[in-house]
């Protein structure tokens, strides 16, 4: 049995261990960043910040072994005036020469800020041991964000935002940082990165401003930009099953793609509806694939599950099993959350 609910401080050591499996600017493998994003996000869930601020990271548990095995997060917004969210927009410069008679197709990359950003996911890892599973973790992992974001739809922003993974090197560095950031900075991408998240000045200050050809750039480096990599194709899928669609615009640091969606387009958000639940024996593969959450004062705020549902005929009311009764600690005609995923 699995459930998503929000983080607390005390999921500190199994976050970590999570993180280390893939090592990100959102979530990287360090103990004293994993215990500010945590304070953080406890700060999101009780509502004691600013929404502008608010900062949620979710856990997936393995129940029956009292395991965190995955996380995924929400940036509220991302991109203020403090801390803009940074881009390269992909444009396109078409030239002709009558003396030569040769017309040529350029494609460059420009700079932009956005100072009133869109909401952002992040954070999606899942354990190494519990990919591939028929329960479907990553997209219940993935999809359970969307229902918080219905259900506090006043906090989030019109959009939402996503920055997938590109061909990274062996190492975990980036072709393009290599041949365009270093040269302009002088740092690492990694020390780069982390230090974009709290100040993303030293870009500003940088960075070329004017259009850059990607011509100029070796051809296996020109093949990253914009590309979704190997580990993180099936995030693009999850995502535009959805509603998400590629931005034209990428990550500075790596040539990643930025995805956007309008929120109250997300199918997930937008066929988001409270339910009564009632009890039933069973409810087996033929039957629809919903994700089910409550909320309450106490801790965890947050509580989902994915199951499979029968749907009544007055469409305002689910057949559940008991096992999510147990997860969601639930009684027979309770209020709660429901999106359907099939």
């Amino acid at each position: 049995m699995f459930r998503i609910r929000a983080s607390s401080p005390d999921d500190l050591d199994p976050i970590l261990a999570v993180a280390e499996h893939l090592d990100t600017v959102n979530l990287p493998a360090n103990r004293e960043e994993i215990s500010k994003i945590l304070a953080l996000s406890k700060q999101s869930f009780d509502g004691t910040i600013e929404p502008v601020e608010r900062e949620y990271l979710f856990v997936l548990e393995d129940v029956s072994k009292g395991k965190v095995i995955g996380t995924s997060m929400i940036h509220a917004q991302h991109g203020t005036r403090r801390s803009p969210h940074v881009y390269f927009e992909l444009v396109q410069n078409q030239r002709y020469s009558e003396t030569l008679d040769r017309f040529f197709m350029h494609h460059g990359l420009r700079l932009g800020y956005d100072y009133d950003g869109p909401t952002e996911i992040g954070g999606l890892i899942l354990s190494p041991d519990y990919r591939g599973r028929p329960e479907g973790l990553g997209r219940l992992l993935s999809y359970a964000r969307f229902l918080f974001i219905a259900i506090h739809r006043g906090v989030f922003r019109d959009q939402v935002h996503s920055e997938l993974l590109p061909p990274l090197e062996p190492d975990g560095t980036s072709k393009l940082w290599q041949h365009l950031g270093y040269r302009f900075t002088g740092l690492g991408y990694h020390e780069a990165d982390m230090l974009s998240k709290y100040n993303k000045e030293f870009i500003r200050a940088l960075f070329p401003h004017t259009i850059i050809y990607t011509s100029l750039f070796p051809e296996d480096v020109q093949d990253v930009i914009g590309k979704v990599g190997p580990g993180t194709r099936g995030v693009e899928k999850i995502l535009r099953r959805i509603g998400f669609r590629y931005a034209e615009h990428i990550d500075p640091f790596d040539g990643g793609p930025h995805f956007r969606a309008n929120t109250d387009e997300i199918t997930l958000v937008k066929n988001a509806r409270q339910v009564i639940v009632r009890p039933v024996e069973s409810a087996d593969r033929s039957r629809p694939r919903a994700i089910l959450a409550v909320e309450r004062p106490q801790k965890p705020h947050f509580t989902a599950v994915g199951t499979r549902v029968i749907p009544h005929d007055d469409k305002n009311s689910l057949g559940v099993t008991r096992d999510v009764y147990e997860l969601l600690d639930i009684k027979d005609g309770d209020q709660i959350w429901a999106t359907f995923i099939d």
